[in-house]
């Protein structure tokens, strides 16, 4: 029996209920989940994390639009950029060596885990953050939309490129990018920085998509029931997030990330101990 077809849609819902708890940033272990449970490569696997992304931001963007929260010039800016740079990443993949993807992913997941893990302890703890100087894009109240100047503009533009990047590289969505970039570089509501970033990871990461697909990278007979499930368990880790508090949901997922983050840093070593043995 082919357990691939139960597999694949398990691993969707997991990942769904992930991102319902924790916003687009859940779509983050879509590709380590495959990776560990359906025996897929990173290269492999990165397109169905896309259409995960894809398809989860994309209907939080529209309810971004609906409660008027997404700005959508900035995130229709950043994703242009991201666009141009995703099928790069998403033609480099291949190119690279599996394990050396590998440890790139699992670093940039103890990053992501170490980070959640003090924002976590900081709101648990109730330690108030620090006072910043004025961020380059601020919000103009009078017309509740985001004053443009060049230094606004150029940090907009970096975050969006290497979201992009690195969304077509390794099949992250990049809202572990979008996210921090929005906090620190404008003084945007956290409710308009989430519905914003998911404005700019359904553009990336559907375009993303669509590009696998033409270029044969994509399997579409695992992607659409892994996105479809992810759907499904989006809707219901929304509801499970109503009764649990965010920053006790954060420190859950940074646990997790930080668990499968190790979790690859071991396999990539073994996979490269395997290899150094048989070339000795």
């Amino acid at each position: 029996m082919d357990y691939t077809t139960l597999i694949i849609p398990a691993l969707g819902i997991i990942v769904g209920i992930l991102m319902g708890l924790t916003g687009a940033g859940g779509g983050i272990l879509s590709v380590p989940l495959l990776v560990f449970f359906a025996h897929l490569t990173i290269a492999q696997a990165a397109p169905i994390g896309l259409c995960a992304v894809a398809l989860a931001s994309s209907v939080g963007a529209i309810l971004g639009l609906k409660n008027n929260t997404l700005r959508y010039r900035a995130a229709g800016f950043m994703a242009l950029f991201g666009l141009a740079l995703s099928p790069l990443g998403l033609w480099i993949a291949p190119q690279i060596p599996n394990t050396p993807l590998q440890i790139l992913f699992a670093l940039i997941l103890l990053l992501v885990a170490v980070r959640l893990l003090l924002e976590a302890s900081r709101e648990i703890r109730k330690i108030p953050e620090k006072l910043r100087v004025a961020p380059p894009c601020l919000m103009n109240a009078a017309i509740g939309k985001l004053t443009w100047t060049l230094p606004c503009a150029r940090a907009l533009l970096l975050a969006g490129s290497l979201a992009g990047f690195l969304s077509g590289l390794l099949g992250v969505g990049g809202g572990f990018i979008i996210v921090p970039a929005l906090k620190r570089y404008t003084d945007l509501p956290i409710k308009s920085i989430v519905a914003t970033s998911l404005g700019v990871l359904a553009i990336i990461t559907g375009g993303g998509a669509i590009f696998a697909g033409f270029t044969g990278a994509l399997n579409i007979e695992l992607a659409a029931p892994f996105a479809i499930a992810a759907l499904g368990g989006l809707l219901f880790g929304q509801l499970l997030s109503y009764r649990m508090r965010g920053s006790h949901i954060q420190l859950i997922f940074a646990l997790l990330t930080l668990t499968v983050a190790l979790g690859l840093l071991i396999k990539a070593a073994l996979a490269l101990n395997l290899s150094i043995s048989f070339i000795a």
